[in-house]
């Protein structure tokens, strides 16, 4: 499927020549300066990403070796009065989330009436029974999350997933707004744009929001598994930009269900800890025994209520695909209203009826693991070959409850720059919602991912994608 047909964010369907009026004067910049001028500012920007080390490593890759993301100079720009609707939404979604998640490690109240299979909760491998009847300080779960959207038109916009174990890509969002303040001032001279860069100080008030009570002041710190892990500089941009300890494992230690850091002098209780290890490896006590990655005794501590651990384990299970499918009732069950971004449509192939649908119709559809993520497992019906269509039908046959099916939809484009010069490309949006004990903040801001290859509706930085500033105006033009 091409870009043919494709709503285009800035261009409409009129093309370069007559652009949607809000956007006539960024179109015009587009026309106006030489292609050869944006291709130079272009890559010295990714020249100043390779020296910051701005990487990411391609795991089963043969060359391993670490590349970085490829950066796309022309702004993806949202108005004010769509980034409003946008951050309602995303709120009203992320509350549902929090929501969510205290109850089925809790009361399981939707499940007593009927909203959703309790087998798919209880049965699911993301469901992590270890802190079922834990409640994280104050009562918040999912603190930082990344939810992912696609746009198909002017005002259609859809949840494609949720985030929130640990959400990446955060850096991309800071890092790429220095760039272009950088290398297209201009810009900003032109239009008001909302700044990102508080970003660190939001994670930071919302770490210490946090923190178990009587901790006046909260010692928080972000736990990384160590520098061979592929986000492992955005772990060391942010706790670097929040001036909190970066620490592996090996510094931290847990006594008498307190956290401690080792250092020069002497051990610091540890509040909060931002772990950007998944649950598996936390606490080898708890979880996977041989983890080398993990605290022993981190989860006691947490269950005691000694420490905040942002996300909180067993979050996986909100971010399961199959879940998702349930969302728009799970709003509605907590929040008591309809879903303001609704979802993708979703066939749940666990389902008999479902499953046929989606095997009549494979050419046509996106099939994708229901745990899986960064774009792996997945078939894209409409650019699949006959074989890998067969594969996934085989897969489907054999583990139906596995898989979940969409309709593979027109996602918007982006003009961005091509080795043939200005070309719409598809792309896809991750916002970031920060939740503390005080209030919800949304960045004003976000990751916009592009599909670099043309036609290809697959964004993902491990299969080709790239990324551009995503510009939240504080009026409503451009």
């Amino acid at each position: 499927m091409g870009s043919r047909g494709a709503f285009d964010e800035i261009w409409g369907h009129g093309g370069p020549d007559a652009p949607r009026a809000e956007f006539s004067t960024l179109s015009q910049w587009i026309a106006d300066t030489p292609a050869d001028e944006l291709q130079r500012r272009q890559q010295s920007a990714e020249a100043a990403f390779r020296q910051l080390g701005i990487t990411f490593a391609v795991y089963g890759d043969s060359d391993a070796a670490e590349r970085i993301i490829p950066f796309d100079i022309v702004p993806r720009i949202f108005l004010q009065r769509e980034w409003q609707k946008l951050s309602e939404g995303l709120v009203q979604r992320v509350e549902a989330i929090n929501a969510f998640l205290e109850d089925i490690y809790g009361a399981r109240r939707i499940l007593d009436e009927g909203i959703i299979p309790p087998e798919l909760i209880l049965r699911n491998e993301q469901f992590r029974p270890e802190v079922a009847g834990i409640r994280p300080p104050h009562g918040v779960w999912a603190h930082i999350c990344g939810i992912d959207l696609v746009r198909t038109g002017p005002d259609e916009f859809y949840v494609l997933e949720d985030n929130a174990r640990t959400p990446s890509g955060v850096s991309y969002m800071l890092e790429n707004r220095e760039a272009m303040i950088r290398l297209c001032p201009e810009l900003f001279r032109d239009f008001r744009v909302a700044p990102v860069d508080s970003y660190p100080d939001m994670l930071l008030e919302t770490m210490r929001s946090v923190a178990p009570s009587g901790r006046a002041r909260p010692v928080c710190v972000v736990l990384t598994p160590g520098h061979f892990n592929s986000a492992y500089y955005e772990h060391s941009f942010l706790a670097d930009s929040m001036g909190v300890e970066l620490v592996e494992a090996a510094d931290l230690v847990v006594d008498d269900d307190i956290v401690y850091m080792e250092t020069i002098a002497g051990r610091v209780r540890v509040d909060v800890i931002y772990r950007r290890i998944d649950d598996d490896f936390l606490d080898p006590l708890v979880f996977k025994p041989d983890s080398l990655l993990g605290v022993p005794g981190l989860i006691a501590a947490y269950r005691a209520g000694n420490v905040a651990l942002l996300n909180a384990p067993g979050n996986g299970i909100a971010d399961d695909k199959a879940i998702y499918s349930y969302m728009p009732e799970i709003v509605r069950f907590y929040s008591g209203g309809e879903a303001r971004l609704p979802n993708v449509e979703t066939w749940r192939c666990r389902e008999p009826q479902a499953l046929k649908y989606v095997l009549d119709h494979l050419p046509e559809l996106v099939v994708k693991l229901v745990d899986g993520s960064g774009g792996y497992g997945m078939l894209v019906g409409p650019t699949a070959s006959s074989e890998q269509i067969e594969t996934f039908r085989a897969a489907l046959i054999a583990e139906p409850h596995r898989y979940i099916a969409q309709p593979t939809l027109a996602l918007s484009t982006v003009p961005t720059l091509t080795e043939k010069g200005l070309a719409p490309r598809h792309v896809d949006f991750r916002p970031f919602v920060l939740t503390g004990s005080d209030k919800v903040r949304v960045v004003p801001g976000g990751l916009t991912r592009v599909a670099l290859r043309e036609g290809s509706l697959v964004v993902n930085s491990s299969q080709g994608g790239g990324t551009k500033d995503s510009f939240v105006l504080l009026g409503d033009a451009a």
